[in-house]
């Protein structure tokens, strides 16, 4: 097993979400795309005014500061102090008021408090097999008794089409940011290696995430406490085998 095949330690995962990441993130995810997104997530998660929300890896909170913005409770955990920054300036500019804290989601202050919790945008699966599940544990337990929980993913089998590696290039004036990315049929993880080209600098991370399917998801949320999971496709479209994400929301 080669080095980008290994779960991701805190302080990396901390460097690969910084400034450089900020530095790029509205053309990766432009305003209306975060805006589409944040009312998928209020219908699959049955947000009303004063719902009690949890997004952990919450990042510069775009999708956030938009659930606040309709009316939600909502609070961010995040382990960037970089990218919390960000969201809490935003947050300033938008007039909403969100609770943003920096941690780890392996390890959560809150017991039954949320009423419903989300993992959004490829945020589940930075770690190995027993700190996967352990956030799902934890998660679960912030949760009240009928609380649900929301996970966004890539579906792993519509990756069985891309030929790997591939090559993703984003450009912002003269900065480059190159995505390299193998999917690992072994492992069952997506590795990505980042070079940044930005004022004259290099810089490289690299991230791995685990890819899981539809029945591991309901076996882990399962033991984590949820009675119940419902599967969809992107931002709750309908699941197909060939479209490009999955989304599963649980019942606890």
């Amino acid at each position: 097993m080669d080095h980008w095949s290994t779960p991701l330690s805190a302080q990396e995962l901390e460097s690969y979400f910084s400034e450089d990441y900020l530095h790029f993130s509205d053309l990766v995810n432009p305003p209306e795309r975060s805006d589409r997104e944040a009312g998928a997530i209020w219908e699959l998660l049955s947000l009303a005014q004063g719902s009690s929300v949890l997004e952990l890896g919450c990042g510069y909170g775009r999708i956030t500061n938009r659930l606040a913005e309709k009316g939600a409770r909502v609070t961010g955990l995040d382990i960037s102090p970089i990218l919390l920054k960000k969201a809490e300036a935003d947050a300033a500019e938008r007039g909403v008021d969100v609770e943003y804290i920096r941690g780890d989601m392996r390890s959560l202050p809150w017991r039954e408090r949320f009423d419903t919790a989300f993992l959004w945008y490829t945020t589940f699966g930075y770690f190995d097999e027993a700190d996967n599940e352990r956030v799902l544990h934890e998660t679960a337990a912030s949760l009240i008794k009928g609380g649900r929980l929301l996970i966004d993913q890539i579906n792993r089998f519509y990756l069985l089409r891309e030929q790997s590696p591939t090559y993703e290039v984003v450009q912002r004036g003269n900065d480059l940011r190159i995505d390299i990315v193998n999917n690992d049929a072994l492992t069952d993880r997506r590795n990505c290696e980042r070079i940044v080209v930005r004022g004259g600098c290099v810089r490289r991370m690299h991230l791995s995430i685990r890819q899981y399917g539809f029945s591991e998801c309901v076996r882990m949320l399962r033991s984590a406490g949820f009675h119940s999971v419902e599967v969809y496709g992107q931002e709750g479209g309908e699941f197909t085998s060939d479209g490009p994400r999955l989304v599963v929301v649980a019942y606890k």
